[in-house]
């Protein structure tokens, strides 16, 4: 069993330290169940040449759980039905915003309400990019080039609205997206304007905008096209070394006009969504495969897509959709950010990720005083490489493993627990569903690190792996052998079974043992195997060793 375990609320924050080449983590697990909540994209659902069927179909398959939408058309009773229908059959919910120009606060608040009277409604949004897609409020047009006071009273309009309604009020909201793009300082950089920021028109200082930060920090961005190592990790960073449309460029220090909002210490914790992000396949009629930026295939996206949704979710973001579920059919340009072609033929982005929710499948959360904690060394610890403890509501532990070398190349690693586990099944989401690998009373793991994510279920005491006559505790010595191993307190036992890592018998030895029984192995390569042993009523427990 498990000795090092210990129960705490839940923080995805690691404590690590290196000594001699080593990295030591201690982490708190975080719900399996809210990591698989978080994962998001953007659908019309049944507009633009969709059909609701088909989003259920995609969502379901891929295990998506949100889809952000628009109030556009939302109050025809067709637009209810279709959401209701998402909902009632993949239990998908929605973001609610008030899409690409739109103010009409009225019409937003009317259809949320519709959606959360039957538990379909996640969030409630702003106006998309009014950098690009200006609004008019009041009669007084905002955003693009000009003043964005009337996006400021249109989101303070929006957060007094919602929070004033008995049946939103505990709804989130989130900001509207590029507020890096403020022309003239506004307060957008914030979700409430501090009272002492004098440098905020006067008429915003201490309105409150929003809950969460949104943005649409794309993991490619003209200043930091793919293929780059740590594309996600650095495009989701929190700080001002982040690459691409950060959040310190919309709520630390404006990207356009550098207007100053949270220091680092606040960004680091602020609450924070992603909308929209992705990258588009290369241009088939011009690839050029020694140009990184010009080789974005399936199987890069897919990588991508998997990585995204880790290094967000690791780093903070409590929600992160992508751009797009299936490709749009009625825009013109480079139309393959989906998981889906417009076809609904599915790309390797949906094989993997179903692969990856299917494993990590769970849907219940757990109470934060329940989430475990677990310590680990890492023989080596490269940049690229990550890692997020997740727990599933019937207590497993699921440590996700992930490397971000998508210009090739590969880290050998090993992670060794303090005490062994009955069990590890290593899972690789690129390879199936299956576990690739099963280890048994394993402290350590060995994993080649190259450009997708292992997932390692840690189990105590698994099915058919009970431990043997508690009274009898067996045990081996010397580990690592030599050329014979010793089972001490062998009295009881009637076999002792060698298996290899792949689970191949190589050798047994039945009969009656005495109190300490040697078994001859200088047959056996240099390398880790594995011993069952049976007792006298059937029981087993098994034990990793290595042979010299």
């Amino acid at each position: 069993m498990i000795k090092h375990i210990f129960w705490t609320i839940a923080c995805l924050v690691a404590a690590t330290f290196t000594i001699t080449g080593q990295t030591q983590e201690t982490s708190t697990a975080a719900s399996a169940n809210d990591f698989l909540n978080s994962l998001g994209a953007n659908s019309a659902i049944y507009r633009r040449g969709e059909s609701v069927d088909s989003t259920i179909k995609l969502c379901t398959y891929t295990g998506i759980r949100w889809i952000r939408t628009d109030e556009n058309g939302l109050n025809g009773n067709t637009y209810r039905a279709e959401i209701k229908k998402l909902f009632d059959g993949a239990g998908v919910k929605v973001s609610l915003s008030l899409g690409s120009g739109g103010s009409d606060i009225a019409d937003l608040v009317k259809g949320a309400k519709l959606i959360a009277a039957y538990g379909g409604l996640l969030a409630i949004e702003g106006c998309n990019e009014p950098n690009n897609w200006g609004i008019t409020y009041q009669g007084q047009a905002g955003g693009g080039g000009n003043s964005w006071a009337p996006v400021a009273r249109l989101h303070r309009d929006l957060y007094t609205q919602v929070k004033a309604d008995s049946v939103l009020k505990n709804y989130p909201v989130w900001t509207t997206t590029e507020t890096g793009a403020e022309t003239d300082n506004v307060g957008l950089q914030y979700l409430t304007v501090p009272t002492t920021d004098a440098n905020v028109t006067a008429e915003f200082q201490g309105a409150t905008y929003a809950d969460y930060a949104n943005c649409h920090n794309y993991f490619t961005h003209s200043s930091w096209p793919p293929i780059q190592n740590n594309q996600n990790w650095l495009s989701s960073n929190p700080t001002s070394s982040a690459k691409g449309d950060h959040l310190y460029g919309n709520f630390g220090s404006t990207w356009s006009k550098h207007y100053a909002g949270y220091p680092q210490v606040q960004l680091n914790t602020l609450p924070r969504v992603t909308t929209e992000t992705g990258v588009t396949l290369t241009d088939a009629s011009d690839p050029n495969y020694t140009n990184p930026s010009k080789c974005v295939t399936e199987e890069v996206q897919g990588l991508m897509y998997m990585g995204c949704y880790l290094s967000q979710y690791k780093q903070g973001w409590s929600h992160t959709a992508i751009y797009i579920l299936r490709d749009r059919t009625d825009e013109s340009g480079n139309q393959t950010f989906g998981f889906y072609a417009g076809n609904y033929t599915p790309r390797k982005a949906a094989l993997y990720l179903h692969n990856l929710t299917t494993i990590l499948n769970d849907n219940t959360s757990i109470d934060p005083s329940a989430l475990k904690s677990l310590s680990c060394t890492f023989s080596a610890y490269p940049a690229t490489v990550h890692d997020l403890l997740l727990q599933k509501s019937d207590g497993k532990l699921y440590l996700v493993v992930w490397s971000e070398r998508y210009l090739g190349g590969e880290d050998d690693i090993t992670i060794t627990f303090p005490t062994a586990f009955d069990e590890i099944k290593v899972y690789n989401p690129v390879v199936g569903t299956d576990a690739v690998q099963t280890l048994a009373s394993a402290a350590s793991v060995d994993l080649a690190m190259t450009n997708h994510p292992f997932i390692l279920e840690l189990t105590t005491n698994p099915t058919g792996m009970e431990p043997a006559d508690v009274s009898q505790k067996a045990y081996l010595f010397p580990n690592p052998a030599g050329d014979c191993i010793q089972i001490g307190n062998a009295a009881g036992l009637k076999k002792a079974e060698i298996y290899d890592l792949s689970g191949k018998c190589l050798l047994a030895v039945s009969g009656v043992f005495p109190e300490t029984k040697p078994i001859d192995v200088k047959s056996l390569s240099p390398d880790a195997y594995i011993i069952k042993l049976t007792g006298g009523d059937n029981t087993v427990e098994s034990f990793k060793f290595i042979k010299r």
